[in-house]
C-alpha cells in the first residue's frame, strides 16, 4: 500500500485511467445517440415548418387558423349552395315514362302516345299524341302528386305509373 500521495498516484493511475476511459466511452455513445435523435428532430421540425426556415412557428400557426377558418366559410357557402340545389332538383323533371299505343284500330305502328314527365315529387306533366289517318291530336293534363283533376286515359295512367318505376 503506497504511503505518500506520489506512490498512491503511480499505484492507482491506471485504475483512474481506466475508469476514466470507460466514462468518455459512456459519453461518446450517449453523444451519438442525442446527435441523431437531434438529426430525426430537425427532419420533423423541417417537415412541420414545410420547408420554410423564414417564418416561426406561432406564424405558421396563425396562417394555418387563417386557412382553416377561410376553408370554413367556404365549406359553408357549399353547403348552402348544395342545400339551394338539392331544393331546386325537387322541382326538376326525374321520372319519365313513355307509351307508346294504337289509338285506333285502322291506324298501325302504334303512332299514338303519352309521356309522363314527373319531378321528386311526382308533380308534372302527361302529354299525350293521338294520332289518326286524317288529323293528329296533342294534349297536356297537369299531374298534382300523381294524378289529375282532369280523366286520364288508361294509357296516360300507364305513362304515369312506368314514370314512377324509373329515376334518373
Amino acid at each position: 500500500m503506497p504511503n505518500t500521495i506520489t506512490e498512491m498516484i503511480q499505484f492507482y493511475s491506471p485504475f483512474i485511467l481506466a475508469g476514466n476511459s470507460i466514462l468518455i466511452l459512456i459519453l461518446l455513445i450517449s453523444l451519438l445517440i442525442i446527435s441523431s435523435r437531434l438529426k430525426e428532430l430537425k427532419k420533423k421540425y423541417k417537415k412541420f415548418m414545410n420547408g420554410s426556415d423564414e417564418k416561426n412557428i406561432e406564424q405558421l400557426l396563425l396562417d394555418n387558423i387563417n386557412l382553416s377558418n377561410d376553408i370554413s366559410l367556404k365549406n359553408k357557402e357549399i353547403e348552402n349552395r348544395v342545400s339551394s340545389l338539392e331544393r331546386d332538383l325537387q322541382r326538376c323533371i326525374q321520372k319519365v315514362g313513355v307509351i307508346r299505343y294504337n289509338a285506333f284500330d285502322d291506324v298501325g305502328s302504334d303512332l299514338s302516345f303519352s309521356i309522363a314527365l314527373l319531378d321528386e315529387n311526382d308533380n308534372g306533366v302527361v302529354i299525350s299524341g293521338i294520332y289518326s289517318r286524317e288529323s293528329s291530336t296533342t294534349y297536356a293534363k297537369k299531374i298534382v302528386n300523381g294524378t289529375s283533376k282532369h280523366v286520364l286515359s288508361a294509357e296516360e295512367l300507364q305513362a304515369i305509373s312506368e314514370s314512377k318505376k324509373i329515376n334518373y
